[in-house]
């Protein structure tokens, strides 16, 4: 059974940084693209980056275009999200989605919508005093 579980959540100051890791287990991990999301409370849940299956292609939400980068490292079965840079309103859970690819073209897929993934990690809070 596949499982994603997110790390690298905390309290920080605005202007501090994070780094989100988001460990994969019971898949070839190649084959999926991954997303993060973050949900505010009382908000929708929203994409805030997202890589292909290989790495090289990437997708920010405009808010954190500039401060977040995604990246990933297949031999160790992990995506990171580094956060710089950090404002109140990042407060929110950040979770990571993996979505399986199929076929040459879907190595450099990005996906950006919650519904395009199979499998999610159960959340990490992040939050950012002023």
């Amino acid at each position: 059974q596949v499982q994603l579980v997110e790390s690298g959540g905390g309290l920080v100051q605005a202007g501090g940084s994070l780094r989100l890791s988001c460990a994969a287990s019971g898949l070839t991990f190649s084959n999926y693209a991954v997303g993060w999301f973050r949900q505010a409370p009382a908000k929708e849940r929203v994409i805030v980056a997202a890589i292909n299956r290989s790495g090289g292609y990437t997708y920010y939400r405009d808010p954190v275009k500039g401060r977040f980068t995604i990246s990933r490292d297949n031999a160790k079965n992990t995506v990171y999200l580094q956060m710089n840079s950090l404002r109140p309103e990042d407060t929110a859970v950040y979770f990571c989605a993996a979505k399986r690819g199929s076929g040459f073209y879907s190595t450099s897929t990005v996906y950006t919508l919650d519904y395009d993934y199979d499998s999610w990690g159960p959340g990490t809070q992040v939050t950012v005093s002023s």
